[in-house]
């Protein structure tokens, strides 16, 4: 199978044809409870692909414990009522940690809870918000997995994410994702060339190049997904 394309999310499927929306500029509550249940949908759709990537490296598990997580999110997003666009991804984190466990629970459940902390008191998700999301979650990701750039994990995508989008925090919300979503995905192609450094993949050594990381993967194809939400 082939994974060069595993951060490109095509989820048209979800937007009607018969009704678009010209680029947004910021999220309301409403419209960031939709982004996040997109997501979730993206992952849900693509756990073939990261189920695929995870056993070139590890155990194969990272794609049915992302689709459980992610189905936890919908459900729990559609029993509760978010205040705010900050408790919307915080709801999002602890359906993810309560219903995967393990490391990819922890660890995603971290990156959308602590990103959703940077937001509290904010009633608009736009390129501010988006490049304190991302900054809290790098940095939160960081110190609960203890890994760096170049370790070949989820920071590979993460951080290049982070990055361009404090570059971009100033740009319309529209634009500024666009060209996050091409710098994770240029993290997660990255990481094909990296030798894996920690998880089950570290007892790989070189036989681990020439794979993307399938935490990397997944913060790809997350990403996207937010930009195709924004962009439709």
């Amino acid at each position: 199978m082939n994974l060069s394309n595993i951060g490109t999310c095509h989820v048209n499927q979800f937007v009607t044809q018969s009704f678009k929306q010209m680029p947004r500029e910021s999220l309301n509550l409403s419209e960031t409870i939709e982004m996040m249940k997109r997501i979730a949908s993206s992952i849900i759709e693509a756990e073939p692909l990261l189920t695929d990537a995870d056993r070139n490296l590890g155990d194969g598990d990272h794609g049915l414990g992302m689709e459980r997580g992610m189905n936890a999110v919908i459900e729990k997003l559609e029993a509760s009522e978010p205040n705010d666009v900050s408790e919307v991804f915080k709801l999002s984190g602890m359906a993810m940690m309560s219903s995967m466990g393990g490391a990819s629970g922890a660890l995603f459940g971290t990156l959308f809870r602590n990103g959703g902390k940077a937001l509290d008191g904010r009633a608009n998700f736009d390129s501010e918000g988006l490049n304190s999301f991302l900054n809290a979650a790098n940095d939160g990701v960081k110190a609960r997995g203890g890994a760096a750039p170049g370790d070949k994990t989820m920071i590979d995508a993460l951080e290049p994410a982070s990055n361009r989008a404090e570059e971009l925090s100033k740009s319309p919300l529209c634009e500024a994702i666009k060209m996050v979503a091409l710098s994770a995905n240029e993290g997660k192609d990255n990481s094909k060339d990296m030798v894996a450094t920690m998880g089950r993949a570290k007892t790989l050594g070189e036989k681990s190049l020439g794979h993307p990381d399938a935490g990397a993967c997944s913060v790809a194809i997350i990403i996207q997904a937010m930009s195709d939400f924004i962009n439709t």
